[in-house]
């Protein structure tokens, strides 16, 4: 494929192909969403990773220590990241998606959907690819319990 736009001709006036030049405006950056059962931290970077466009928990957004986890928090702390990306220049974002993984709970928490919802409906953003990045373990680590597990 040809990375130049596509031009035809009617009559006297050029058409340009619109989707090939709404491609060429986007400027990407990526939304790394850390959702847990007590909080959800919302990261904007560019493609690199290299500079930071927003980071909010969901924990700052509220004010009692048990709505920091909850799905409220989560919406209130995206729609914030996503004014900042696009007040800095970004209007496209990858999802990075992540639980806390390892020996935990491979699961993300109530506020991811919440999260990425928010993103995706916020005006002049737009929606790349969502990835689940959770650390899954080959080989893992004792976990707790002891050796017959917890006993009630």
């Amino acid at each position: 494929m040809e990375d130049v736009v596509k031009q035809q001709e009617v009559g006297a006036e050029i058409v340009t192909n619109p989707i090939k030049e709404e491609v060429s405006n986007l400027k990407i950056g990526v939304c790394r969403i850390l959702s847990t059962k007590n909080n959800t931290i919302i990261h904007v970077t560019d493609m690199t990773g290299s500079v930071t466009y927003a980071k909010i928990s969901g924990g700052s957004k509220v004010k009692a220590k048990k709505d920091e986890g909850s799905a409220y928090a989560a919406f209130l702390a995206a729609r914030e990241a996503a004014e900042l990306a696009l007040r800095k220049g970004i209007n496209c974002c990858h999802f990075y998606i992540r639980g806390r993984g390892g020996v935990s709970k491979k699961n993300p928490g109530t506020g991811l959907v919440a999260a990425v919802r928010s993103f995706a409906t916020t005006d002049g953003m737009r929606v790349g690819r969502i990835v689940n990045v959770t650390p899954i373990p080959t080989d893992s680590t004792r976990r707790k319990g002891g050796n017959r597990g917890r006993r009630v």
